[in-house]
């Protein structure tokens, strides 16, 4: 956990490689950060560090296959034929855009609950990590934040595993497994969010505008 600005040095290193939008952004929650401050709230910042995030995505992949792949033996008494390479080189594409697709859910997600709905929505890439990002500038409860921070998760992941092993279409569940996956980050954030203990009568969950993770006010 850090406090107030850029004390973690992932930080100050990722705020030198921030486009003008970005600065933009991080200068508006910032400004609000302090207004808040002043008001008497105090900000605790639970965003996770990528590199960790890209760490439990390699670690989470090995009980993904084996659970996903142990129900489809289970369900079907074997793995039924493997792919081919044109199989393969189209699960990939697909895959491509469903990491955009990803971005997307989290955004209509929060658009349903922000004060300016898509308007308070901003996308961006994380160029020090390829990694694409969505960002709400709005305040949301944690219920909220939660619901879309893991809707993905459950759309792309969950909901095609389960699928893929009822149905036998193995490419189905494969690509679910590697969604599921690549909500690992999204996973972390929302264990923090939950595991942040708070006795406060005021709470204001924010997603941070530039790195992966939310923000906490309360007084």
């Amino acid at each position: 956990m850090k406090e107030n600005g850029f004390d973690n040095p992932e930080d100050k290193e990722a705020s030198g490689k921030l486009s003008e939008a970005e600065k933009k952004r991080l200068a508006e929650f910032e400004n609000l950060s302090e207004k808040l401050v002043a008001e008497g709230y105090e900000r605790h910042d639970l965003t996770i560090s990528i590199i960790k995030a890209n760490v439990f995505a390699v670690v989470l992949l090995i009980p993904l296959f084996i659970v996903g792949i142990g129900l489809f033996y289970y369900n079907h008494h074997g793995l039924g034929k493997g792919f081919s390479p044109w199989e393969i080189i189209i699960l990939f594409l697909f895959l491509l855009v469903l990491i955009v697709v990803h971005e997307l859910i989290h955004g209509i997600s929060w658009a349903i609950f922000a004060e300016h709905h898509w308007k308070d929505i901003d996308f961006g890439i994380m160029r020090q990590y390829l990694t694409p990002y969505c960002t709400c500038k709005s305040p949301l409860t944690k219920g909220q934040y939660i619901f879309g921070g893991l809707m993905p998760l459950l759309l792309l992941g969950v909901v095609p595993m389960i699928v893929g092993i009822v149905s036998g279409v193995l490419s189905v569940l494969f690509g679910g497994i590697i969604m599921a996956d690549a909500a690992a980050g999204d996973i972390m954030i929302v264990w923090e969010i939950l595991r942040y203990r708070s006795t406060a009568d005021k709470i204001i969950y924010m997603d941070h505008p530039t790195q992966a993770g939310g923000v906490v006010f309360e007084k």
